[in-house]
């Protein structure tokens, strides 16, 4: 990032102020990171004083949402950025957008967490071990990919979304055919779902990210591009 923004501007003061920013991304993705890890733990263990942790330091990651977001409004105010300067303020306040709902999908996974299971429905929330892992796995690759504006480290990332979503779809297959044989395991299988559902979609705010840090860099907008313009991008950066 530094090549393409930081060291070519005339005003020492412009420079601290998006890398002071650029700091506070990487701050606030680094408490997201501990928050779902800590909400999935509290998941798995049923550790209810981790999970109202997690609970009560929800507002912590807000506090830096909104923090973050006025200090990118004070740039574009007075320095007027265009260019590279301008996409990397707008992936700045995009990017910590999808950070806050991550942060959203922790504090809900740590409230399942203090939910009664029977012993037979909490090894439902087991199966999701493995698909939490991944998506957090996923969240500290593309903030170590946003740290380096790392485009090739970005494509990885977004290409490994593929695979939470085949992990998801099987996970629901498996929890409708524990409905079927318990009607009675609904109102708590629908909550595992639900949960299972929060965690593919950080896959997907992950996936965001990536489109961001491309933005950025290649000057590109890959959003809502067709499968196969996609595909071409890919390829020419493999």
């Amino acid at each position: 990032m530094d090549n393409l923004s930081l060291s070519r501007h005339i005003s020492g003061q412009f420079n601290a102020e998006l890398e002071s920013i650029r700091s506070h991304v990487l701050a606030m993705g680094g408490l997201v990171e501990q928050q779902l890890t800590d909400a999935l733990k509290a998941m798995h263990k049923q550790d209810v004083d981790l999970a109202r942790r997690v609970i009560k330091d929800d507002h912590k990651v807000n506090a830096m949402e909104v923090a973050i977001d006025e200090a990118c409004t004070r740039i574009i105010a007075k320095r007027q950025p265009t260019a590279s300067d301008l996409r990397l303020v707008i992936a700045i306040i995009k990017t910590i957008t999808d950070l806050e709902r991550i942060g959203d999908v922790a504090e809900s996974i740590a409230k399942v967490a203090l939910e009664n299971f029977t012993n037979k429905q909490y090894n439902l929330l087991v199966s999701l071990e493995a698909l939490g892992q991944h998506a957090a796995r996923m969240l500290h690759e593309v903030l170590d990919a946003f740290a380096r504006m790392d485009v090739k480290a970005a494509i990885r990332v977004y290409q490994e979304d593929d695979r939470i979503d085949k992990e998801y779809e099987a996970i629901i297959r498996q929890l409708m055919t524990y409905m079927m044989e318990d009607p009675r395991s609904i109102p708590n299988v629908l909550q595992v779902m639900w949960s299972a559902r929060s965690i593919e979609r950080v896959g997907d705010r992950c996936q965001n990210i990536c489109e961001y840090i491309i933005y950025f860099v290649k000057g590109k907008d890959i959003r809502h591009t067709s499968p196969q313009e996609m595909e071409n991008f890919l390829d020419s950066h493999r």
